[in-house]
């Protein structure tokens, strides 16, 4: 009688740490995710993410109803984990800082709440949720932990809910502030 040796799990691929334009028109989960094309900065990609989210609110803004803005975050959510789940996979990485969708879906929360600010509000606005999606204090921290994966896991569908939660977390902060804000004032 031979030995076989046991098969062998599949090797994982190695990490893409900064993806090119031509990973992120690989896939169109990419460039969704990828936040077409602002999460490719090298420089605070997700800065770059949530402001090109503010250009894009006062683009559409005008023409889209409260009942739009609510289809549409209804919708770019569910589109997103799924766009989020297939790109961090195909990084391998649980939470790539240049999937910048989770700050743009976010973000349009927050400025749709927050209207009709005017820019300074707005402004205020984009501050507050920066903060609080980078320092990530208390709940936003919680909320990031929370769907992570296990040391060596390849990333799923529970890692791609939590790249978009932890943001989510950190817009309910941002408007917690400014209702307290607007009611103390």
């Amino acid at each position: 009688m031979t030995d076989t040796p046991a098969p062998q799990p599949p090797l994982q691929p190695a990490p893409i740490r900064r993806p090119s334009l031509r990973f992120m028109f690989s896939h169109p989960a990419h460039v969704i995710a990828l936040g077409f094309g602002s999460g490719l900065s090298p420089i605070a990609p997700g800065t770059v993410g949530t402001l090109w989210a503010w250009l894009a609110f006062i683009v559409m803004r005008p023409s889209l109803t409260d009942g739009h803005w609510a289809l549409l975050l209804g919708a770019g959510t569910l589109v997103g984990w799924w766009a989020c789940t297939v790109t961090a996979r195909h990084m391998a990485v649980a939470d790539p800082g240049a999937i910048v969708w989770d700050e743009i879906l976010a973000f349009w929360l927050v400025l749709w709440l927050v209207t009709p600010a005017g820019l300074l509000g707005q402004a205020v606005a984009f501050a507050l949720f920066r903060v609080f999606d980078a320092v990530k204090p208390g709940p936003v921290a919680w909320a990031d932990e929370r769907f992570k994966g296990r040391r060596g896991e390849p990333p799923g569908w529970r890692q791609g809910w939590g790249i978009l939660f932890d943001d989510v977390v950190a817009a309910l902060c941002t408007l917690l502030v400014i209702a307290l804000w607007r009611w103390v004032a």
